[in-house]
């Protein structure tokens, strides 16, 4: 094989090929990777709002006529008890709703370091060419 400084065009142009290909499978591995990650920080999202789900469902169950019947011995009609309660449960649920889907949003799933990643290499492919 000829010196660094002898080689020939044609050898050149292969090690560009080489090296590309090499890049761009780096690249895909490294974009798999991190979509794995994400995926799982997606599956704890949803874990999440699943848990909130069970707990407002327990709190439904267990809490809500205890707490109408407290409102109630505080001079509350029923109605009313029953009214307040189950907005404060529906604030809550919301609440919890909008915190597991913000960790769902697509903002939350972009391959970041790939992408930084991608950024350096064609920045550094620009200055190679120069």
């Amino acid at each position: 094989m000829p010196s660094d400084t002898n080689r020939t065009v044609p050898d050149l142009l292969g090690d560009l090929v080489q090296q590309s290909s090499s890049l761009v499978r780096k690249e895909v591995q490294l974009a798999r990777a991190e979509m794995s990650e994400k995926i799982a920080q997606l599956g704890a999202a949803a874990g999440s709002i699943g848990v909130a789900a069970a707990l407002m469902l327990a709190a439904l169950v267990i809490l809500l006529e205890a707490v109408v019947a407290i409102l109630v011995t505080l001079g509350l009609q029923v109605w009313l008890s029953g009214l307040i309660v189950g907005v404060v449960v529906a604030l809550i649920g919301y609440l919890l709703l909008r915190g597991g889907l913000n960790k769902m949003k697509a903002a939350n799933l972009t391959p970041e370091r790939t992408v930084q990643q991608i950024s350096q290499d064609a920045t550094a492919a620009k200055e190679a060419v120069r």
